[in-house]
């Protein structure tokens, strides 16, 4: 049994203080319990900022189970609070205090959705009943991370994958997706559907989902298929990832990171 992890509140979203490490211990624990469903997310500014400035959004939020720190500016407000020694949420039997944390007395690297998403599918190829199924995107991106992990992590059990409809979904959809998942008897279930499409789906059907971790890992699929390019590394140390992407895809992105980045720096200014 894993120990209880701890969070700080950053503009209201409690965001876990933990590392890639930690994650994946607790949610390869959750995944084996087979008891509910557990909603996990890894989020930026733009989630946290939407979780505050739509109520709606942020219920969807307070459903998740784990939040992990994405995005460097959600980095840098829980060192801040760590170094001025705010008081810290424990949540029950979840990971344990991170070994960054432990030696350093702050956090020193994100938890980034893609980068969880491949440390533990690697990880996963040590326990057989760990399983992991993709919902979300097209069928030729789903063939091409199948073909991806299959090359790379040969052990691991990749044991099936979904292309939902695009637009609106019809109302049986639902039942179509959660007998899909229990006939691959996954219990790591990565779901690239789009925030905030993927987190509202995910805590709208929680209690009805088969027992498993539910990831909301947005461009995750696309980012290992090939199809879209990461930032440099050196950028996302930074915090400057969001830019690299909107310059690659300004007609798409500019309203997210314009708005939800002046956003959440206007609710960090306005939290003390």
């Amino acid at each position: 049994m894993s120990k209880p992890f701890y969070t700080v509140d950053v503009i209201g979203l409690p965001v876990a203080v933990i590392d890639y490490a930690s994650a994946i211990a607790w949610v390869f624990e959750k995944a084996l319990q087979d008891d509910c469903a557990y909603a996990v997310e890894a989020a930026n500014t733009h989630v946290a900022a939407l979780a505050r400035h739509e109520k709606d959004f942020g219920e969807v939020m307070s459903k998740f189970d784990l939040i992990c720190p994405d995005g460097m500016p959600l980095i840098w407000a829980i060192n801040r609070a760590l170094a001025k020694g705010k008081s810290v949420e424990e949540k029950e039997g979840s990971g344990h205090t991170c070994e960054s944390v432990k030696l350093t007395g702050k956090l020193t690297d994100r938890v980034y959705g893609p980068t969880l998403m491949l440390k533990a599918i690697e990880a996963s190829s040590e326990n057989k009943k760990l399983k992991h199924f993709f919902l979300g995107g097209a069928q030729s991106t789903l063939d091409k991370l199948h073909q991806r992990f299959q090359k790379e992590y040969p052990a691991s059990q990749i044991t099936g994958s979904y292309s939902p409809p695009f637009g609106d979904w019809a109302e049986d959809e639902f039942e179509r997706i959660r007998e899909k998942i229990v006939e691959s008897g996954a219990n790591l279930i990565w779901i690239g559907l789009g925030c905030p499409k993927q987190e509202r789906w995910i805590a709208a059907h929680k209690e009805q989902l088969p027992p498993g971790c539910y990831f909301g890992i947005g461009a995750a699929f696309a980012f290992h298929a090939g199809e879209v390019d990461q930032a440099p590394s050196w950028m996302q140390s930074i915090g400057m990832e969001w830019f690299y992407r909107l310059c690659k895809e300004p007609r798409r992105l500019w309203k997210r990171y314009f708005i939800y980045n002046l956003l959440f720096m206007w609710y960090r200014i306005f939290s003390y």
